[in-house]
């Protein structure tokens, strides 16, 4: 140590007389910092040997006579010209361009640093400034999140600091790997990144969110495998800002800050990540403008242009060997100073390579010229410099220079495995920070839950996905009074914190009315507090008492806001750590995990092994649906491995009206109704011993004692295979002859006795059921035994599960499964909860109804029975129907319930007479034994589903893990026309497209 100081003094005292002394001095701001929990006595880094050193790119024969020829060719100008790099954007005009031609052609720069602009307008600008360059020019740029740190229409990743949360270093690395390629595919050699600074002063202005956080174990980690996924592809990282800019309160792009800590402090703190990526294999290092006395005694000397800190060291005490960069010298933390050109020649005098963001090169160029002639710089001390930035430009492969081809270029930039890599990213940082009463994962979805936002920037994501779980009612209200009344009724509010994030530099602040509010609110209601911002904002709660869940999301971008609601209802698990404290209640490294309750989430299909461009076929199918007439509108969802990857809405309404189908329309499903309403309600009973296989219907039901079907075992009848009709059209006895509803059964208003709607101004006489149970019984069975399918079987289920629990059937699906599986928007009879407006009619009926059918059940014994069918009568949308189709395809667990054995479920997935060629399991369809079915042939054995008549399918393949889900009105406006739907295999053919999507056979 001692021997450090005599170095540090000695070499302060040469460097004041080389630089003659200077009287103009910038004070820099001092701030006393409170040190955010970091021992003196963490773990202590001892380096390794230089040859032991990792080496991403070694230095060849080939590589070393290119340098060396080249360099000898080289003139004084051209070689002082490598060792700037000037700023460039392709955002600006002609005369932007026309000064950095002049640059290259006059001043033979070495390189440019691209800012705020467009990639195919930096590709352009890229290509012509190479074109001017004798010698092939650096391309850098600051990429600490991506391209979109600089550039419009390019892929954003989080940033550092929620990076920081995720515990995967191989997501950490993958990230740089696609950044890597990113930048190469425009061009770009240097990717100024990662930022090692070490961010522990909560209020520093200019770093924050781009650290990895206040660890500098975490932040080393995460900083190597960012490194080792960029400089793995070829691109050179520049670890910044050394020393280490994470302990300032100013913003050295505006003063000088300082940094009071002692040398031992940097010593084990700040130089900690730098020492582990030197003998990890970086390349380059970025010199900061800061005032650190320990380091550099003169005062207020800014250490890009400290030969203390640059030449003594970085260079020789940390032996680094890479090429040095000092930060832009236009910031106020150097250009104040120094005037142009003198700070350029301070900096390189100092031992830096590369002069970044020079403002003056034509007089810079004369300084270090003046100097050279005065000996002050020596033909080694340039040729240092110079080769090593011709060594570089070998390694980048500038020897064999390739222009930037514009062709695909958006695409190779924009990859669809960013977003896939996006998902996980978010997946593995959201953190729940706070967890009392196990309030997280939300488990019981039959309670009233309220949100509530705070904050200035967008929910819809986030709002949207938490109502795909369960009711989520938005409340708000300026004053808090009102508001406490209104949300007084709800067992959980959610409250969301949404601040915009495009302005990363800015720190967010709760408002003293928002936390007026999370304070109230939290003692009135069970309170989960999820903050879509910086950590660093919940600083201002001083006490989380009132606070059941707290998550921390980072960001308010459209995928954290889906994961985060994703984690709120137990799709997906908690996995984030926090990469900063939050004052001295929460501390780094804190994370609860909480449980997963198998419930769907979401995703890209590429995320469960898929094809999203294959997908896309979809749309074209969809199209020639609507184009056909063959369905005005219709809602298509895929689901794999438990995660949503297609759900979307095409068409309209009606063909001729103006209202487009949203994802959150209701669909007639016709007789999905069968799997989605009564049949899990019948497995519950068999899996309760109340019925089994061979359980005949005489004794299921009484009334069927007597009858030829009384001998039917619950086997057969729930196979089709009891040789029942397919169906008596129950209606047409109960209309005249002008095919008019006859007085006798029906009223047009509600009337004692006549209570059952069958359409607005249509009431059918409550005993009507008797009529239709008694035709049932004493119809004839078909002559030979074989499969038919048949209404029968769930309208005598119904009756026979209304008998033995005592309940309707409607409350039965409610309560024993819509209610508990988030099923909100499935029900019978759906105008009694919803505006017709959202409800895809399914006919205009000139037979029975004589009206448009909207909001009714179209199945004509259904809408006899007051609209609640075993057969038919469910509304829907795909989200709902597949949330059943999931929980079947978990043999029947959801959300961390189960609602029925693995046992039942598989003897209802079996087919029972396959040898008898009847291809039905129990209650469910199943694919085609031969010839033509309901499938696409292309599906497994073990699949299973059902169609429906209005156009619909709901199916699940237990192999693939695949549900697909159709929904379409396709009988609108006349369901007596032909089927073309069904004769052209639309559903069959998107099913196929389904299958050859899946990329992981």
């Amino acid at each position: 140590m001692k021997s450090l100081w005599f170095k540090i003094s000695i070499l302060a005292m040469v460097s004041f007389l080389v630089t003659n002394c200077s009287s103009t001095k910038v004070l820099p701001t001092t701030t006393t910092l409170t040190k955010a929990a970091i021992a003196e006595d963490e773990e202590i880094y001892i380096p390794q040997l230089k040859s032991n050193r990792k080496i991403f790119f070694p230095e060849t024969v080939a590589e070393t006579h290119w340098v060396d020829s080249i360099y000898k060719q080289l003139s004084f100008e051209e070689k002082v010209g490598q060792l700037f790099m000037i700023a460039a954007y392709s955002n600006r005009d002609a005369t932007h361009e026309t000064d950095i031609d002049k640059l290259i052609t006059e001043n033979k720069i070495g390189g440019l640093i691209f800012f705020q602009g467009g990639p195919f307008r930096q590709a352009k600008l890229t290509n012509h400034f190479q074109s001017k360059s004798k010698i092939p020019l650096f391309i850098g740029i600051d990429a600490e999140w991506g391209l979109s740190m600089r550039l419009d229409s390019t892929f954003r990743y989080p940033f550092n600091m929620t990076l920081g949360a995720i515990r995967d270093l191989k997501l950490i690395e993958k990230v740089g790997v696609s950044m890597a390629k990113e930048s190469k595919r425009m061009g770009v050699h240097f990717n100024f990144a990662p930022v090692l600074d070490i961010n522990t002063n909560p209020k520093n202005p200019i770093i924050g969110y781009r650290s990895f956080g206040e660890n500098k174990v975490n932040v080393t980690e995460h900083a190597i495998a960012l490194m080792n996924g960029v400089q793995g592809q070829g691109l050179f990282s520049t670890g910044k800002h050394f020393p280490g800019h994470g302990d300032t309160a100013t913003d050295s792009h505006t003063s000088l800050p300082t940094v009071n800590a002692s040398l031992d402090h940097l010593q084990k703190v700040e130089l900690y990540p730098y020492k582990r990526m030197f003998d990890e294999g970086l390349v380059s290092v970025m010199v900061a403008h800061l005032n650190v006395p320990s380091l550099e005694p003169r005062e207020g000397y800014p250490t890009s242009i400290s030969y203390n800190v640059v030449t003594n060291i970085l260079k020789n005490e940390l032996g680094f060997d890479g090429l040095i960069f000092t930060d832009a010298l236009n910031m106020k933390g150097a250009s104040n100073f120094r005037k142009p050109g003198d700070i350029d020649l301070e900096a390189f005098l100092a031992g830096n390579d590369i002069l970044l963001f020079a403002e003056n090169v034509p007089l810079a160029y004369e300084k270090i010229c003046m100097a050279y002639q005065d000996s002050l710089i020596s033909e080694t001390r340039l040729a240092e410099s110079v080769k090593k930035i011709l060594h570089y430009k070998f390694k980048a492969g500038l020897n064999k220079y390739k222009s930037v081809e514009p062709i695909n270029l958006y695409h190779d930039i924009n990859p669809n495995s960013n977003e896939q890599l996006q998902y996980e990213l978010y997946e593995n940082a959201v953190t729940v920070v706070k967890n009392a009463d196990a309030i997280l994962p939300i488990k019981d979805l039959n309670q009233k839950i309220a949100y509530l936002k705070l904050g200035d920037d967008t929910n819809n994501t986030f709002v949207n996905t938490l109502k795909k779980y369960t009711e989520v009612t938005e409340i708000s209200d300026a004053n808090v009074d009102s508001l406490l009344i209104k949300l007084k009724s709800f067992n959980t509010v959610i409250i969301g914190y949404h601040k915009s994030d495009k302005s990363w530099w800015k720190v967010p602040v709760f408002t003293d009315i928002e936390l007026q509010i999370i304070d109230k609110v939290g003692k009135q209601n069970n309170v989960i507090l999820d903050c879509f911002a910086k950590p660093y904002v919940l600083s201002q709660i001083q006490n989380f008492d009132a606070i059941k869940g707290l998550i921390v999301s980072y960001q308010n971008q459209d995928i954290a806001q889906l994961v985060s609601a994703e984690l709120l209802f137990g799709a997906i698990e908690s996995k984030g750590k926090l990469p900063v404290s939050i004052n001295d209640i929460f501390k780094v490294g804190d994370g609860l995990t909480t449980a997963k309750l198998n419930r769907l989430g979401f995703s890209i299909p590429e995320n469960v092994g898929m094809n999203s461009e294959k997908l896309k076929q979809i749309e074209t199918i969809a199209q020639k649906t609507i184009d056909g007439k063959m369905a005005p509108g219709m809602q298509i969802l895929v689901a794999r491995k438990g995660k949503v990857i297609y759900q979307k809405s095409f068409g309209k309404q009606t063909y001729e009206g103006n209202v487009k189908v949203k994802n959150t329309d209701l669909f007639d499903v016709a007789s999905l109704t069968k799997i989605v309403a009564t049949l899990p309600n019948v497995m519950q009973i068999y899996d309760q011993k109340k019925v089994a296989l061979e359980t005949l219907l005489g004794d299921m039901l009484p009334i069927f004692k007597g009858s030829n079907k009384q001998q039917m075992t619950f086997k057969e009848l729930l196979s089709h295979y009891g040789r029942m009709q397919a169906w008596i059209p129950f209606y047409k006895t109960t209309l005249d002859s002008a095919k008019k509803p006859m007085d006798k059964y029906y009223k047009k208003v509600f009337t004692q006795g006549f209570t059952k709607r069958v359409s607005d101004s249509l009431f059918l006489r409550d005993d009507y059921h008797d009529t239709i149970m008694k035709k049932i019984i004493n119809s004839p069975l078909i002559d030979k035994k074989e499969y038919r399918y048949s209404d029968f079987t769930f309208i005598i289920l119904k009756q026979y599960l209304q008998k033995i629990t005592g309940k309707k059937l409607e409350d039965l699906a409610a309560d024993n499964f819509f209610k508990t599986l988030g099923m909100n928007n499935t029900l019978y009879n759906p105008l009694k909860r919803f505006d017709k407006s959202v409800i895809a009619p399914t006919e205009i009926d000139n037979y029975f109804r004589h009206t448009t059918v909207q909001g009714y059940v179209h199945d004509m014994e259904a809408a006899m029975e007051d609209g609640v069918g075993g057969h038919a009568g469910i509304f829907s949308n795909t989200m709902d129907v597949a949330k059943m189709m999931q929980m079947y395809l978990q043999k029947g667990n959801y959300g961390g319930q189960q609602y029925f054995s693995e046992a039942t479920f598989n003897d209802f997935n079996t087919c029972w007479f396959c040898a008898e060629g009847n291809r039905r399991g129990l209650g469910f369809d199943k694919p085609q034994l031969s010839g033509g079915g309901p499938t696409c042939g292309c599906v497994s054995m073990d699949s299973f589903g059902h169609t429906g008549f209005t156009g619909t399918m709901a199916w699940a393949d237990p192999k693939t893990e695949i549900i697909y889900i159709f929904l379409s009105n396709r009988t609108f406006p006349d369901s007596n026309l032909p089927n073309m739907l069904s004769k052209e295999n639309i559903r069959e053919d998107i099913q196929k497209v389904i299958q050859d999507a899946i990329i992981d056979k």
